[in-house]
């Protein structure tokens, strides 16, 4: 038999949210609810589903390789010139070319212990050594991680907003903690739900690359342009960091559905406008929600909400499924008490609110 690589023992395949036929079909329901994967419950934009109609006849041709619209498109709304950007199958694939020019396995990665999977898959990958730091009131201790530096260090991942508590580190605290980082580390800073985020502590990360050329932001198209399914995010780095990053690359790694639809979301600011919106509104009514069910959410940057139930989350969110409900247990992220739900249409949310408390209260209803 072939022997694999033994870094590969390493891996735990990825699970994802539950999906809404599977559901259907081992319980019975007609109805159900996907509130585990932050998606935009709007959808993507009809500027983006018009960009993908316009493309059905060039199928038979290979997309552009460089992205060269999109990318031109992105570096005029961020400031920079077009070689600072590359784009990627959604922003994991960024992660894992991250991983390939970076790492061997005499190299070291430091993350939060609750944070997105992907930084420890792109490390394991590669045989490379994880170093993980426990939050600090769910949010990401900066000093704890720099302490854990040292010459063997090569990439510190910080996802901000964090997935999936939730918070952020501020303008501030980051650039104090860039100031601590030797030179020959990359600290990849995730901006997955930067869209979202309302917070004016927020970080203004672009500008500070101009400061720091070891540093990276990763964002995506997947979740406040409702883009999931079509699989598209990129990277913005100094420029040398993106031609490593391009010898690795795929030759044709984004189809031409996505970049069509990326640059057409790019443009419709009403989309944009509105699902924030949604967003907004739903998640003062979760707040509120919660607190009468005398449960503790985490203030959040996103468009998701950490909830602790102060009890077996990955119970709880079983129970949810029973009545048509998916959330993401937290168990994974090392908090097993703990639910992550997507904030969704006003009808998701109440149908998960009123689900909830049939499962907490059961003797209430």
């Amino acid at each position: 038999m072939i022997r694999y690589r033994k870094e590969v023992d390493r891996i735990a395949p990825y699970v994802p949210g539950k999906l809404i036929d599977a559901v259907k079909k081992e319980y019975g329901i007609t109805d159900v609810v996907k509130l585990a994967s932050n998606e935009n419950p709007l959808g993507m934009g009809s500027a983006a589903a018009d960009a993908i109609k316009a493309h059905m006849d060039h199928v038979h041709l290979y997309p552009d390789g460089s992205c060269a619209v999109l990318r031109e498109k992105l570096a005029w709304n961020l400031g920079v010139a077009s070689d600072w950007i590359i784009v990627g199958n959604g922003s994991d694939e960024i992660l894992k070319m991250i991983a390939e020019v970076y790492l061997t396995e005499a190299d070291a990665v430091i993350i939060a212990e609750s944070t997105f999977s992907q930084y420890r898959f792109a490390a394991d990958l590669m045989g490379a050594e994880t170093r993980f730091v426990p939050l600090i009131d769910y949010r990401h201790d900066l000093e704890g991680m720099a302490r854990q530096i040292d010459s063997k260090t090569k990439i510190v991942f910080i996802c901000n907003p964090n997935n999936p508590t939730g918070t952020i580190v501020s303008h501030a605290e980051l650039e104090q903690f860039l100031n601590q980082v030797p030179e020959h580390v990359l600290v990849v800073v995730d901006e997955a739900y930067y869209e979202y985020v309302t917070s004016q502590l927020y970080p203004q990360a672009v500008k500070l690359m101009e400061y720091y050329p070891n540093m990276m932001i990763t964002r995506t198209f997947s979740k406040v342009y409702g883009l999931a399914g079509l699989r598209i995010g990129y990277g913005i780095a100094n420029p040398e960091i993106i031609k490593a990053l391009e010898r690795v690359k795929e030759p044709f790694n984004v189809n031409q559905f996505a970049q069509a639809a990326a640059c057409a979301s790019l443009d419709d600011q009403e989309h944009l406008r509105k699902s924030i919106e949604v967003n907004e509104q739903g998640k003062e009514y979760l707040y509120q929600q919660f607190e009468l069910l005398k449960l503790k959410a985490i203030p959040t940057e996103t468009n998701f909400i950490l909830v602790d139930l102060q009890r077996d989350g990955k119970q709880v969110s079983q129970q949810l499924l029973t009545k048509g409900v998916i959330v993401r247990p937290t168990d994974s992220f090392a908090l097993p008490n703990c639910i992550r739900v997507t904030i969704g249409t006003m009808e998701q949310n109440r149908r998960f609110i009123q689900a909830l408390g049939e499962v907490l209260y059961a003797d209430r209803y």
